[in-house]
C-alpha cells in the first residue's frame, strides 16, 4: 500500500542534521542557531504543525537582523512557531502557515519546503538565506520519534 506524503508526516520528529550549502557546494555556519540545533517537529492528521529550535550553545547567540528568505527569525538562538500545513502531493511540497511565533515578524508568513519521507526519514529542502545573508541550500533531516 502506497502512503501519501501527508499521511507519511503525521507524528513528531527530532532534528538529525541542518545542514547549508553554497551554490558552490561549499558548506556555511548558520550564525543564529548554528548547523546543530536541537528542534522537535509535530504534524498531526487535521492540519496542524509546530516546530522548535534551539541552538546547542547559546553563550554566543548572534540574533539575525531581518528573517532570510523562506525563513523565519531566531530570537536568542531560539525559534518555536506553529500553524497549519498543506501538501502538494505532485510536487512533494508543503506550505505552512505561521499563526503564532516566538518572533512576531514570522507570524503569518508562509513558508515552503520540498519534502520527502523514506521509512522513518523526513528530508526537508530549501533556498533561503544566512542570517548573514548568505545564500544557501538548506537541507534538514529528521527523525520519526512517534
Amino acid at each position: 500500500m502506497i502512503r501519501s506524503l501527508e499521511a507519511k508526516l503525521r507524528g513528531s520528529w527530532e532534528l538529525l542534521s541542518r545542514i547549508d550549502r553554497t551554490s558552490d557546494g561549499r558548506q556555511v555556519q548558520e550564525p543564529s542557531l548554528g548547523s546543530d540545533p536541537i528542534a522537535f517537529l509535530v504534524f498531526d492528521q487535521a492540519g496542524r504543525f509546530a516546530a522548535q529550535f534551539m541552538k546547542r550553545d547559546r553563550a554566543n547567540v548572534q540574533d539575525a537582523r531581518a528573517p532570510g528568505n523562506n525563513n523565519s527569525l531566531a530570537v536568542g538562538g531560539y525559534d518555536a512557531y506553529f500553524g497549519t500545513y498543506q501538501v502538494d502531493e505532485a510536487s512533494g511540497n508543503v506550505k505552512t502557515l505561521l499563526v503564532a511565533a516566538l518572533s512576531p515578524q514570522s507570524v503569518g508568513q508562509t513558508f515552503t519546503r520540498q519534502m520527502r519521507v523514506d521509512d522513518d526519514i523526513l528530508t526537508l529542502e530549501l533556498d533561503t538565506t544566512t542570517a548573514a545573508g548568505e545564500a544557501v541550500h538548506r537541507t534538514l533531516r529528521w527523525r520519526r520519534v512517534a
